[in-house]
């Protein structure tokens, strides 16, 4: 009876573990290298008014996303795209509809400014209800 209580203890170990853990690739660490991952394109509709289209790229590792804050303009279309490079992951927007599980995009505008918690929507492990960063709306 104790060697199986000790068995299933162990799996269930593993099986958490396994959840968050890394992949073969070679992984780096984002933070520090001056790149906010916020970028703003200009693309030409047809009437040759150009319009800003913000893209926001988040990377997500073992319990962080690559920044602790993102910032966006109000009243412009944002497109989110999340990568995870370590573990399984997601990503909510307070007060949006944007909630990705695993790798994906999303497109939203938010109209208010003010700060936005984003975290994780994915159990990722023992540090999951750490993992969040803000997004500043300006």
């Amino acid at each position: 009876m104790k060697k199986a209580l000790v068995t299933a203890l162990l799996l269930s170990l593993i099986l958490i573990l396994a959840a968050c853990g890394s992949s073969n690739e070679e992984s780096s660490n984002d933070s520090g290298n001056g790149d906010s991952g916020d970028k703003t394109e200009q693309s030409a509709d047809s009437s040759g008014d150009s319009a800003a289209k913000t893209n926001l790229d988040i990377t997500a590792t073992n319990f962080q996303f690559n920044k602790e804050e993102y910032s966006v303009p109000a009243g412009k279309e944002v497109t989110v795209s999340l990568t995870s490079k370590e573990g399984k992951h997601g990503l909510q927007i307070q007060g949006t509809d944007v909630n990705i599980e695993g790798e994906g995009k999303a497109t939203f505008t938010i109209d208010e400014p003010g700060e936005y918690m984003i975290h994780c929507s994915v159990p990722c492990g023992e540090g999951h209800s750490d993992m969040m960063s803000t997004l500043v709306v300006k």
